[in-house]
């Protein structure tokens, strides 16, 4: 389709020169001898050409009307060499370029596909933030259950605030899209949102990737690095597995929390930062706080506006909508042939349990979309996961006999030690604990690895 300019001059001559020359280059044109005439016909123009000196309302007028309905036409200001000051205020207020007059008609067509461009990519960028936005609106945290509906409520009124928040639920159930969606939503939204996931940081590194370091802080340190609170500012920060952070850094997270400032490793010079924190656990830091090994005020700091997501296998109402719209996703993803999900392939989702959630959920119909070969996803195709469950004890037999519970638990935490090589992070996972928690058993019990 040919591209349209709206021309706004009030000299008929100079009008009827543009609009030739517009429509020889395969242009369309609308003409206006006014800005009020010109306001009539905005949109069906593509581009737009103004001269500032007009009868009634003036160029830098017609622009602040543009401006008020949310124009995002391209407009281009035609003015007397002498009124150069004049462009440069129009540029300020939304033009994209300008035209000295008197202008070479080779000029004007320079000017105009510049604008064209201009427009073109200011429409791919909107499209491209309303993709990125689509993923995190409310709809594709798909959930129609009660407690799913009191999640978008609370979203929706925590999202415009900067108070903490923090999100509890198991594994699998959706926190980082949350919280995610919380950000997208926060005034923050075109700020950073940095996640840190604190089970993959090694303990030794911790400090140093969140806080960053000066160079010469430690061997290696060549170069000063800022930390990921640092890459932040004025955005929002992201703690995942909050429950796993070692004691020495809970306290640094509660001076970041309370009084928004840090020091780099290495340094003594106190640094001021603007985040938003949102923080996730899978465990209950309750417990943790009876254990010992999370800091009461860092939780009551985290524990500001809490999120409870609830598992899946509480909210199995979901199940239908969410399947939809993963067969709908990997479809696209995948080009898998498989476009539907059939009721009897539902019927044997609902009768899972679904101990990984909502990530377990998701991981099931991408596999058995891949191994399925028709369009519609039948019960026959879901492939569960059938791996044998651990035996249940015996009727009676809490313990082998002669053993205590406490030579019991340690040999099991050794064990878990053993088969994790001595990674403690592994092993707490193994054992559905913290790696905090973890540590605090192997104090009581004297084991040191």
């Amino acid at each position: 389709m040919k591209a349209t300019v709206l021309v706004v001059e009030d000299e008929e001559k100079l009008r009827r020169v543009i609009e030739l020359q517009l429509k020889t280059a395969g242009f369309e044109v609308e003409q206006a001898s006014s800005a009020e005439g010109a306001l009539r016909l905005v949109d069906q123009a593509d581009v737009i050409l103004t001269d500032l000196r007009l009868p009634g309302m003036n160029g830098l007028e017609l622009l602040a009307n543009l401006r008020a309905q949310d124009s995002h036409k391209p407009v281009i200001v035609m003015t007397a060499f002498s009124s150069v000051e004049t462009a440069v205020e129009a540029m300020k207020a939304g033009a994209v370029d300008f035209l000295p007059k008197p202008f070479s008609l080779d000029h004007l067509m320079t000017v105009v596909n510049k604008a064209l461009e201009l427009r073109t990519l200011r429409d791919e960028n909107r499209e491209l933030r309303a993709e990125l936005s689509q993923r995190y609106e409310f709809d594709n945290i798909v959930g129609r259950s009660p407690g799913m509906r009191e999640i978008f409520t609370t979203i929706e009124r925590v999202a415009s605030t900067r108070a903490t928040v923090l999100l509890c639920g198991e594994s699998g159930v959706g926190k980082d899209l949350i919280a995610r969606a919380i950000h997208h939503h926060s005034p923050r939204a075109a700020k950073p949102f940095v996640k840190i996931d604190c089970t993959a940081l090694p303990e030794n590194l911790m400090e140093s990737e969140l806080f960053g370091y000066e160079k010469g802080a430690f061997t290696g340190a060549n170069t000063s690095k800022p930390g990921k609170f640092e890459q932040a500012d004025t955005g929002t920060v992201f703690l995942d597995e909050i429950g796993d952070v070692p004691a020495n850094i809970q306290v640094k997270l509660l001076r970041i929390l309370q009084e928004r400032e840090f020091e780099r490793l290495g340094s003594n010079k106190v640094r001021h930062i603007d985040v938003r924190v949102l923080a996730a656990t899978n465990v209950d830091l309750r417990a943790a706080l009876e254990q010992g090994t999370f800091r009461e005020d860092l939780f009551y700091r985290l524990n500001v506006l809490p999120i409870n997501i609830p598992a899946l296998r509480e909210r199995k109402e979901d199940i239908p909508f969410l399947a939809r719209h993963f067969v709908k996703k990997s479809n696209k993803d995948l080009g898998s042939p498989v476009e539907s999900i059939s009721d009897a392939a539902i019927e044997r989702l609902l009768g899972y349990d679904w101990p990984g959630n909502v990530r377990e959920l998701e991981n099931v119909l991408e596999r058995s979309m891949v191994l399925a070969s028709g369009a519609v996803l039948e019960a026959v195709d879901i492939k569960l996961d059938t791996a044998p469950k651990a035996r249940a004890a015996a009727a009676g037999s809490f313990l082998p006999e002669g053993t205590t519970l406490d030579e019991y638990e340690r040999s099991i935490i050794r064990e878990a030690l053993h088969r994790a090589k001595g990674n403690k992070s592994q092993a707490a996972r193994m054992l559905g604990l913290t790696r905090n928690a973890l540590r605090y058993r192997l104090t009581q019990m004297g084991i040191e690895s």
